[in-house]
This record gives structure tokens, sequence and C-alpha cells, in this order.
């Protein structure tokens, strides 16, 4: 089992980079006491192989302070758990203009009298946990794919081993528009098969539908405008962090046009490397679709 212990400054991006893992596969447990984390790691490791990858974060909002989480590190060690350190750092006035943006409390504000100065305690208090971590990050000048990439790069040592999971849906207008969709693209214009009688009850999914919709030079431009388009797009999104893409495909009922045209673009982001999963939403409705 991988253990990984997120802390370091509050504000630095802690959670952001627990989300950042999530997708990466972790299981992750957001403010967690540190004296819980030997009992944590003892569960997870005897579930038999359940959470390979675990990611926790705790900081200074554990009432005992830097010490538990000493105390915690040593009885994880006892146990024969092998854990690494994500220290996640910022520069002071990052970590004061972020406060100020939440406005939010620093949790040592209270204590110290100004934002500042609790900053100024915590860099302190926290000095040996940074010194004893395995990786440190500081996200004072990181959009949120620089970071993801960072954490890549330090954890699996392959920034470009990133993955976008792509799903392409195919759906009626008739039923509305996906509410997940991040792209639309209609496909009305194109020839239909539900006007030709022995194809009206067969889907996109069925050979001969297939053959009809491409039998039109439209269609396979269409396809081959929109898979350029798609190729541009998704490295950037990749880049931008982005970890799941919608392309919802429509024509009237979801059953023909739109489900032939959402499997080759499937099929052709597959050929990419890009994990796409073909949706057909509307498909198998008994309404007459169109």
């Amino acid at each position: 089992m991988k253990f990984l212990i997120i802390t370091g400054m509050s504000g630095a991006g802690k959670t952001r980079a627990a989300d950042v893992l999530e997708d990466m596969d972790y299981y992750c447990v957001d403010n967690i006491p540190a004296a819980l984390l030997p009992k944590l790691a003892e569960f997870c490791a005897g579930l038999g192989g359940r959470y390979e990858k675990v990611a926790i974060v705790t900081d200074l909002r554990d009432a005992g302070g830097v010490s538990a989480i000493f105390e915690a590190l040593e009885q994880l060690k006892a146990q024969g758990c092998v854990y690494e350190i994500l220290f996640m750092a910022a520069d002071v006035l990052t970590l004061i203009r972020r406060y100020k943006e939440s406005r939010r409390p620093h949790p040592l504000q209270a204590e110290a009298g100004s934002l500042e100065a609790a900053v100024a305690l915590e860099a302190m208090r926290l000095e040996r946990l940074r010194e004893c971590a395995d990786y440190l990050i500081d996200s004072s000048s990181l959009t949120l794919g620089q970071l993801q990439r960072e954490i890549y790069r330090r954890l699996v040592g392959d920034e470009d081993g990133r993955t976008l999971r792509v799903c392409v849906m195919s759906f009626g207008f008739k039923y509305g528009i996906p509410a997940e969709a991040d792209m639309v693209l209609d496909v009305r214009f194109l020839p239909n098969p539900y006007y030709v009688s022995e194809l009206r009850e067969k889907s996109g999914m069925d050979q001969e539908i297939w053959d009809f919709v491409f039998r039109h030079g439209a269609s396979n431009k269409f396809v081959e405008l929109a898979d350029q388009l798609i190729t541009f797009l998704l490295p950037q999104y990749v880049e931008e962090g982005k970890h799941m893409l919608t392309i919802a495909v429509g024509c009237t009922g979801g059953r023909h046009r739109s489900v032939a045209v959402a499997r080759a673009l499937a099929e052709r982001i597959n050929a990419q490397g890009h994990p796409a999963e073909l949706v057909n939403r509307d498909m198998n409705r008994q309404e007459g679709a169109r």
C-alpha cells in the first residue's frame, strides 16, 4: 500500500493536491486528526488491497499541533507502515492574499494576533516537518494544471502520463441536451435513416445504419473536422488540469445519426490514447426516435 501524508502551510493548496491525487486513484481523507493516522493506515492495510494508494491531509488544525503529527509518524514506523510526506508551501504574500480572498481566518490568527504573524508562526512550527518531507511543492505561482503536472512529475515521474477521460454521448434533442455536456455537436443536418422503413427500428450501432450515415460525404467531412477540433483541444484540457470531458452528439431522437457519429468519434479518440467511453443516452427510448 502506498501511504502519502499531505501537510504544509495553511492556504498552500493541500486540499487541491488531494483533489489531484484523488483523480490519480488515491483514496483521500482531508483534515484527519494526526492521532488517527496509525489506525487508518492499519485499517486500509487490513482490507487486502482494496486501498492500494491512500493520501491523508493533516496539519496544524489538529489540536495536538505538530507534536501530534510526529507522534503519529513514530507509530506508523513502529507498525511497519512505509509512508511518504508531501509538504505544500507558498510564500508569505501569496498566503496572505489567499486568506484575504477567501475571507476565512487563519487557524493560528487568534493566537498570533494578525494574519502575517499567524503565517510566520505556522512556518516556524512546521519547519522541522518541512525538513522531513519527501516532496516539497511551492504553489505560489502554480495554476491548478501546473500543480497537477508537478504532482505527477514528483510522484509518478512522468508528467506526460496524465490522461483525460472522455465520454462521447449520443442524445436526442427532443429529450433535452445532457446537463453534463462540455461540448455539443448537432448532426441533425445529416440524412435521416428514420425515414427509411427497413432502417427505422435499427440503431446507430447496427452496420446498416453506419453504412447509411457514412455513405454521405457530409458525414465523413463532419467527423473529420470534429476530430481535428477534438485533437487540438484534448492536450489543452490536459494542460489546464481537466480530467473528464463530455462530448455530446445530438440528432432528433438520439437513435440513428448521433449514435453512429458518436461511435466514430469515440473510436478516433481512443486511437489517440485518450480513454473514451461511448454512452448512448436515448438510443433505446421507445417514442419513435427520429
